[in-house]
């Protein structure tokens, strides 16, 4: 309905709206429009614990109390239109994204929203100016009508020999300086860097400084660890990725959030989740479990959370974790281990 009014008032009113840089807002969302905030931005460097969340998970099924156990959370996925005009394609199920987002706000987690998607349409749409601004403004206007506090960019992968490391970079300082007019923080989920290449040099220096903060995607690294080839995401390689980001890639330690997984793969790459890994017999504590098709799992346990969550209150400032739904209800929630941790 406010969308008809607006159509409706005079022209005057229009542009008088546009030089004050109002956005509407649907019904249900506190204020009927949105303007700018004053003052200078300034980006939070508090200790963050960090989850991922499908954006179409029912209320009915998400445990609730675990966001007692994170600073932020953020909605996976929205992606870019196929067109790669700048537009991005419909939400799986909009109703449950806004049902938690408002549920996650209620709680006083900060909320964003997970851009994800085909790598050529990032690439088509990052490498032309007028398809960029487009994508840029969307994703503001997104941010701000449903009051998010920031935007994720989870580009898998910008690389150097398509000239994504300029292309990436220029559309992150664009997002990031919109973004923060409106007091709103960007950060970028990233490659763990273990092995030099195009993929490693397609996240710039000047991309990692438009970003509030960095998640570092440190799993997923089968062979990664001489003393434990089989394990995906051992403390070894957290430790790692940490100094490579830190190191090599000039990441201050303030923006440096280390990624958690909430689930465990085999040897053969197959995946299972903490939460049944646990209802299977794994011990909590422990990191690999057999089960009784003689497949062994590897993953994180309290322990190992506990130490990797130490090392980021060292070496970075956060810890980030997919997915928030992977993990166990109750006493022996990962996330409930970090949180008693960083508290």
């Amino acid at each position: 309905m406010k969308r008809f009014l607006v159509l409706c008032i005079s022209p005057l009113v229009l542009f008088t709206s546009c030089e004050k840089e109002v956005i509407w807002v649907p019904d249900g969302y506190g204020a009927s429009e949105v303007k700018k905030p004053e003052g200078e931005y300034v980006s939070d460097q508090s200790f963050k614990r960090v989850a991922y969340a499908y954006h179409n998970n029912a209320i009915a099924n998400f445990d609730t109390t675990k966001l007692d156990y994170v600073t932020h959370l953020h909605f996976a996925f929205l992606n870019p239109h196929a067109d790669a005009n700048g537009n991005f394609a419909a939400l799986t199920n909009q109703n449950n994204f806004e049902a938690l987002n408002k549920l996650a706000r209620s709680k006083g987690v900060k909320t964003a929203i997970s851009l994800s998607g085909s790598e050529n349409i990032f690439r088509t749409i990052a490498a032309n100016e007028n398809t960029r601004k487009v994508f840029v403004k969307n994703i503001v206007d997104f941010a701000v009508r449903y009051q998010l506090d920031g935007v994720d960019i989870d580009w898998e992968y910008p690389r150097s020999n398509y000239g994504n490391d300029v292309t990436f970079e220029v559309f992150m300082n664009e997002l990031s300086a919109e973004l923060h007019s409106w007091h709103k923080y960007l950060s970028m989920a990233v490659t763990a860097g273990l092995f030099a290449g195009t993929v490693k040099e397609g996240i710039t220096k000047g991309a990692i400084d438009a970003c509030d903060f960095v998640n570092l995607m440190a799993y997923d690294g089968i062979g990664t660890d001489p003393n434990n080839l089989n394990h995906h995401s051992s403390y070894y390689m957290a430790n790692r990725v940490l100094d490579i980001w830190l190191n090599d890639k000039q990441l201050p330690a303030e923006k440096a959030v280390l990624g958690i997984p909430l689930y465990g793969k085999s040897a053969a790459n197959a995946s299972a989740t903490f939460a049944s890994l646990i209802s299977s017999g794994a011990d909590p504590h422990a990191d690999e479990f057999t089960n009784t098709s003689d497949v062994t799992f590897y993953y994180n346990g309290i322990n190992t959370i506990q130490a990797k969550t130490e090392l980021a209150k060292t070496k970075g400032n956060g810890v980030m974790f997919w997915e928030y739904n992977q993990d166990v209800k109750g006493a022996n929630s990962l996330m409930k281990a970090a949180y008693e941790v960083s508290k």
